[in-house]
């Protein structure tokens, strides 16, 4: 196997944990414990370094090699799950609230620093596989810390899981420092330097969308996801509202259903490798997203509590969703590095970092409503919604198709 995949895999692991608690982990749990959907959402704000990451990209792409980087955010990480350890968020809601935000912090640079290496290592035929190791790796971070831990909760308790976490991220450490990255330090000129000292936002934004094919980009990432996001994280609490356990869905929709994700995501890398042409690809799997989401919706119409039929068509549901999230993932992530590798060499991981803000930036900004678009329409005419702004993303692609 190629070491690079490797060491890439082992970095998206790390970095798909502290998603993976807060996307899998902390809703089921604060809703076991009577949080309403809006306070749920709105717990999504958390996620804000995500959305102002592209602000200091520049400092990671101009300062300190990517491995230094890289040990200090795990470093970070570290400390973030040790001081979870010792809080109860029933009891101190805002420090755990806070740890969150300083773990959201660490785990962006950290991602804008995995990325620049993701883009010097990976050659144009490897960008599909490397994508895929990419999206799967992070996923089964994000399985292990919210589904997989959403099993294991009232058996290992609150602190003993972020005790273990803390292990890992220190294992995580100790693989980097021993590896050799082997990426090129770039040099910035004097110019370069004052332009990073001002952090000029402007000038720096004028030259990310001069990288050609940046506007098409930026504006499909935003949007590819609108009504997907809505309804993988709300059909699990339509459901548990509906007698699934907090157990169950911890198996089915954090373990089973990611499983099934990462074989989209697995089988998206497989295609890229087959076939060059990425967006009708992409627009024929949004298409499939779409009539999914349509029969997801009659099944919620139809749904009856603790009949094994509709149990088996929810749980069902959730797999084949997650399935076409993966392959539309890949591809997408893939678009974004072949996007950004047009960019000159002193400002590739911005590039990237300014793309991957914008993908964050449409789920959370729609994730923190989602919440109360179901307190006040409901389930069933929430999902209406989510169905239609899934359609946004086809009508997109459309002027595009070859």
């Amino acid at each position: 196997m190629n070491i690079k995949y490797v060491l890439l895999g082992m970095l998206y692991f790390v970095q798909g944990i502290p998603y993976g608690l807060q996307s899998g982990l902390l809703p089921i749990y604060f809703r076991s414990v009577g949080l309403s959907f809006t306070r749920i959402s709105l717990a999504k704000v958390l996620y804000a370094p995500w959305i102002l990451k592209v602000l200091w990209a520049p400092l990671v792409d101009h300062y300190l090699a990517k491995k230094t980087w890289l040990l200090f955010t795990m470093s970070g990480l570290v400390l973030s799950c040790l001081a979870c350890s010792l809080l109860e968020p029933d009891t101190n809601f805002l420090p755990v609230a806070l740890v969150f935000l300083f773990m959201n912090f660490c785990a962006s640079i950290q991602d804008i620093a995995v990325d620049g290496v993701a883009i010097q290592l990976l050659g144009y035929e490897e960008i599909g596989y490397g994508n895929t190791v990419q999206v799967v790796a992070y996923k089964m971070g994000s399985v292990m810390a919210g589904g997989g831990l959403v099993a294991f909760l009232y058996h290992l308790g609150w602190s003993a899981i972020f005790l273990y976490l803390a292990v890992i991220y220190t294992l995580a450490i100790l693989l980097t420092w021993v590896s050799d990255l082997r990426v090129r330090r770039w040099r910035p000129s004097q110019e370069s330097r004052i332009m990073v000292g001002n952090v000029n936002p402007w000038s720096i934004l004028k030259e990310l969308f001069h990288v050609p094919g940046t506007h098409w980009t930026a504006g499909f990432v935003f949007i590819y996801k609108l009504g997907e996001q809505g309804s993988m994280s709300m059909f699990p609490l339509f459901l548990l509202d509906r007698d699934f356990s907090p157990q169950k869905l911890g198996f089915w929709n954090g373990i089973v259903a990611m499983i099934f994700s990462i074989a989209g995501s697995y089988l998206g890398g497989h295609l890229i490798s087959r076939r060059r042409r990425l967006l009708p690809a992409l627009e024929n799997l949004l298409i499939v997203r779409f009539c999914g989401l349509t029969l997801q919706i009659l099944l919620m119409a139809l749904y009856q509590n603790k009949e094994p039929f509709f149990e088996v068509a929810a749980v069902m549901s959730i797999c084949t969703q997650h399935l076409i999230a993966g392959l539309i993932t890949t591809l997408t992530f893939s678009l974004m590095m072949h996007c950004s590798q047009k960019a000159k060499e002193s400002i590739q991981a911005t590039h990237y970092s300014f793309l991957a803000t914008l993908e964050v930036l449409g789920k959370v900004i729609f994730g923190a409503v989602t919440g109360t678009l179901v307190d006040r329409l409901g389930f069933l005419k929430a999902f209406v919604v989510f169905l239609a702004l899934s359609f946004t993303s086809i009508l997109y692609t459309l002027p595009f198709r070859r």
